[in-house]
């Protein structure tokens, strides 16, 4: 072997050496780092325990450290976090769309004296089917009373394994009381909603909202694992009946699942960006839709309009956007939150607990930014505008109207409790009430307006040309 190369390879072998010793050093460095941390952190936790005034439960010590963990993320930005043993069992079923229970939305009613309530059964649900109401106030959990009970031991004490069996002690508006055994199963949580119910009994969600200019409506109030299957499911009796036009309400929406966002946004694309990621340790990664025949694509000439507001955040911005940037919808209300941040969910403690750390940013089709930083101005480029024309802008006072008529349209009625006598005082109440201007939804009435035209539009271009000769 001549000199040169046997120099050569010499050097190539002193490079590497070096280098394995940088990173070696570097990675020495950094466990240090990583112990001296750990050790402070035990330490704290030593003397609060030692020393601290009063002597901590094991619950109590618990909760301290994850209040520690949590103070400190809080620091990193607003939407990391350290997920609880709690709170990741119910993350983990709101994200998958179900869980082992018996089907009822529960709250606390003021006028009930905080006692705990009904806010609405589920249609469908094993709770639904034996009877349980709206407005039931609920008394006991296999035998324990409910007094000064907290909403989340509640729900814990309900929801259990398919299969097994739960007794609610009620009592309905009617004054009657009762004990219902319920046999928990697995309880599907819809995120694709409609505006109202339908008249029949079934409870079911009337998905034609203008039966006239046949417009469908269909509500999306998260992204979870079975939200596109959900959707597809609503355009399909859609387009059964004939739909000519389409509002895609995404208000209030605070978003969910990056794979639920991309499925949907691909429903109503065949082709072109959906949206890319940015992280600091990956590439930037590209999401397009997979060619297909779409439910409702561009050649449907089906018109669109996505609604959206101050609280559309994530998943809602990247489906809006993506709508909007390929012209495939109408963007209408509120500029959205701003919140173009990707959070992955890291497993902690065997799966019982997790880490939700921010690790990318997301860009949409345009490649304009979504994402609102601290310091942004309302100058400045961030979450989803509205289309020019179709802003419209809530006063504090309409937002809290809606929400009430929202809730109100929400609960499922189609068992009405027995009929009760009520005083003078109720009846002129009802009157009241009666008296009142209907509450219309200003969003939504704007949206309509628009997709009348566009299919006014689209009818006049169909027509054949005729003439006289």
């Amino acid at each position: 072997m001549s000199r040169h190369n046997l120099g050569w390879l010499l050097g190539i072998f002193s490079v590497s050496v070096f280098g394995f010793f940088v990173s070696f050093a570097s990675t020495a460095r950094e466990a240090d780092r990583d112990y001296e941390h750990v050790r402070l952190f035990v330490d704290v936790l030593h003397k609060v325990r030692s020393q601290y005034v009063r002597e901590l439960s094991p619950e109590r010590e618990r909760k301290l450290v994850e209040d520690m963990l949590n103070g400190g993320l809080d620091r990193l930005d607003p939407h990391s976090g350290f997920i609880t043993k709690k709170e990741y069992k119910q993350f983990t079923h709101q994200s998958k769309g179900k869980f082992g229970g018996v089907g009822i939305q529960l709250g606390y009613d003021p006028g009930t004296l905080n006692q705990l309530t009904v806010i609405s059964p589920m249609v469908d649900t094993p709770a639904y089917d034996a009877g349980i109401l709206a407005g039931d106030v609920i008394l006991k959990i296999d035998g324990k009373s409910t007094d000064g009970m907290r909403l989340g031991e509640a729900v814990d004490l309900i929801q259990g394994e398919p299969g097994e069996k739960v007794t609610l002690s009620v009592r309905h508006e009617s004054g009657e009381t009762q004990d219902i055994a319920i046999v928990r199963a697995e309880i599907k949580v819809p995120s694709v909603l409609g505006d109202i119910r339908k008249a029949d009994k079934s409870g079911a969600w009337d998905f034609m909202v203008d039966k006239e200019s046949k417009i469908g409506y269909v509500r999306l109030t998260g992204f979870t694992e079975t939200s596109a299957g959900e959707l597809q499911d609503a355009l399909n009796l859609l387009k059964k009946e004939g739909v000519r036009g389409l509002v895609l309400d995404l208000r209030d929406n605070p978003g969910g699942l990056l794979k639920s966002a991309k499925e949907i946004s691909n429903l109503f694309l065949s082709e072109g960006r959906i949206v890319s990621t940015k992280g600091r340790n990956q590439e930037e990664e590209t999401y397009t839709a997979d060619p297909h025949e779409t439910l409702l694509g561009p050649d449907s000439n089906v018109p669109m309009a996505v609604l959206i507001n101050r609280l559309s955040a994530s998943a809602s911005e990247i489906v809006s956007a993506c709508l909007q940037d390929h012209k495939r919808a109408l963007v209408v209300g509120e500029r959205s939150y701003g919140k173009g941040s990707v959070q992955n969910i890291l497993p902690m403690e065997h799966g019982q607990s997790a880490l939700k750390l921010t690790t990318a940013s997301f860009w949409r089709p345009s490649g304009k930014n979504i994402h609102r930083f601290p310091d942004s101005k309302d100058s400045d480029e961030w979450g989803v505008k509205p289309n020019p024309g179709l802003e419209v802008t809530l006063t504090r006072e309409e937002r809290s109207e809606y929400a009430r008529w929202r809730f109100e349209r929400n609960v499922v009625r189609a068992r009405k409790p027995a009929p009760k006598k009520e005083d003078k005082g109720k009846e002129k109440e009802k009157d009241k009430e009666k008296d009142k201007k209907p509450f219309v939804d200003k969003v939504l009435d704007k949206a309509l307006q628009q997709l009348r035209k566009e299919i006014k539009k689209a009818a006049r271009e169909a027509e054949p040309e005729t003439g006289r000769a």
